[in-house]
């Protein structure tokens, strides 16, 4: 075996259709790199027989081969973890088993990484050969999420991407739960790169990328990285309440004024107005110290130091 400076991590998930062609992809891609290349796969509870297909070929593969498996289904992030850990290379980069992604893509992140363009490279969708209510959704969630939340995001959000081995380190450090992998990487900072790409229609089986798994992945990358859906029902809740005060300043004019006849309407309207933001702006202000407690259980480093370069030299030497 050669030596290993480079490791692609593949998560794999009912991906049995496709395993043929991605150990061809990966032969090449190793010929390229001048047989340096490490191919991590991380079975992440596949219930199909991507487990006994990538076993069988452990020993025919040419080129180093490593093999997680996974005790459940923990979801694609948790596999990208594990594989990040496992792997041995200098340089890493995270492959999707269904091909979407050109491997080619891979060549240039860690060409890129080793002449230190760069400390994370990242994959731009410039396209999506998905169905067309899919690219609806995507755009319209990523479009939402560089406005408000994330706006270093790529419009099409990421799938792929490549790291030096001192950025993987940092991103591992990082272990909270219910959190996005993705905008960790764009919230840890150093120094990136965008590599656009078109991204392929899928050739084998159907995605397990389901609805539900969409949308805790919306939750997690929302309420994880902003407090702004609190700050916004704050807000609401102090206009409503100003609002309300103006209202209600009016219905009573129009009582005194005897405009308003009916018994029991202005109390009854002062009531509902006033008390209703009051409460909004209360869960605001609630909800703006439970972020806080939230905040610091992540244990996010306050600050994180990319690069240092130290000198100790002291002159000796007589004046």
């Amino acid at each position: 075996m050669g030596l290993v400076k480079y490791s692609v991590i593949i998560p794999v998930y009912k991906n049995e259709a496709s395993i043929p062609r991605l150990l061809a992809a990966l032969k090449a891609l190793n010929c390229d790199l001048a047989g340096q290349l490490e191919a991590v796969f991380v079975v992440d509870g596949s219930p199909d027989g991507s487990y006994r297909m990538l076993k069988s070929e452990m020993d025919r593969l040419d080129l180093p081969m490593q093999l997680l498996v996974h005790s459940r289904n923990f979801g694609s992030f948790a596999a990208i973890r594990s594989g990040l850990a496992a792997a041995r290379g200098e340089y890493l980069a995270v492959m999707a088993a269904d091909l979407q992604e050109p491997p080619s893509l891979l060549l240039d992140f860690y060409r890129s990484l080793e002449a230190e363009e760069c400390d994370v490279a990242i994959g731009v969708r410039l396209k999506r050969n998905d169905p067309m209510l899919s690219r609806l959704a995507a755009r319209l969630f990523w479009g939402a999420y560089r406005r408000w939340i994330m706006p270093d995001m790529p419009e099409g959000g990421v799938d792929v991407f490549g790291c030096n081995r001192a950025f993987r380190d940092r991103l591992l450090h990082l272990e909270e739960a219910r959190s996005s992998l993705i905008a960790l990487v764009f919230w840890l900072g150093f120094r990136r790169k965008q590599f656009p790409y078109e991204r392929q229609a899928r050739q084998e089986g159907r995605s397990s990328w389901t609805l539900s798994k969409k949308l805790d992945y919306m939750l997690d990358s929302i309420f994880s990285f902003t407090d702004y859906p609190i700050r916004l029902l704050t807000r609401v809740g102090a206009f409503g309440t100003f609002l309300s005060v103006v209202i209600s300043s009016i219905v009573v004019a129009g009582r005194l004024l005897e405009i308003i006849e009916v018994p029991g309407y202005a109390a009854l309207m002062i009531a509902i107005m006033f008390w209703g933001t009051v409460n909004l702006l209360g869960i605001g202000l609630v909800g703006t110290y439970a972020w806080r407690g939230y905040e610091n259980s992540k244990r996010r480093p306050l600050s994180i130091v990319a690069i240092r370069h130290v000198n100790y030299r002291t002159d000796n030497a007589d004046p």
